[in-house]
């Protein structure tokens, strides 16, 4: 039981690490595009409020799709999540249809490379396969 914490820590050290990294590259970035600078302090403050921030949506994910009586998190419970934010949540809803579209273009295409028709009954059921694989 120790060796599995001790594990779990390990992994988020790890974790928390490669994320402290992303946001310092990020910052460096931004730096060098707007000619401001950022102390390591400030990269440490991002990333560690960045990363608790991260936890708390997975937390709530999690919970929605329990609700819901899922063991899979869907895309509606990613734009449940951003509800609070219009423009994280029109951003979130923009790249989902764009998504979907993607996914049709897909398919259509390979039923056109294949030569399989679908009847009205099988596209139906395409279309709600898209709304879980998102």
């Amino acid at each position: 039981m120790a060796e599995d914490e001790e594990q779990r820590l390990t992994h988020t050290q790890r974790l928390k690490a490669s994320f402290h990294y992303t946001v310092g590259k990020i910052c460096q970035e931004i730096s060098d595009e707007k000619e401001v600078t950022f102390s390591k302090q400030a990269i440490a403050a991002i990333s560690e409020i960045s990363f608790r921030q991260c936890e708390t949506f997975a937390k709530d994910l999690e919970m929605f799709s329990r609700h819901g009586k899922r063991s899979t998190v869907t895309v509606d419970d990613v734009k449940l999540l951003c509800r609070r934010s219009r423009s994280l949540q029109k951003h979130i809803s923009s790249y989902c249809d764009e998504l979907a579209a993607n996914n049709q273009e897909k398919r259509k295409k390979k039923s056109i490379g294949t030569g399989k028709r679908r009847s009205d009954g099988d596209s139906a059921m395409a279309e709600g396969e898209d709304d879980n694989v998102e």
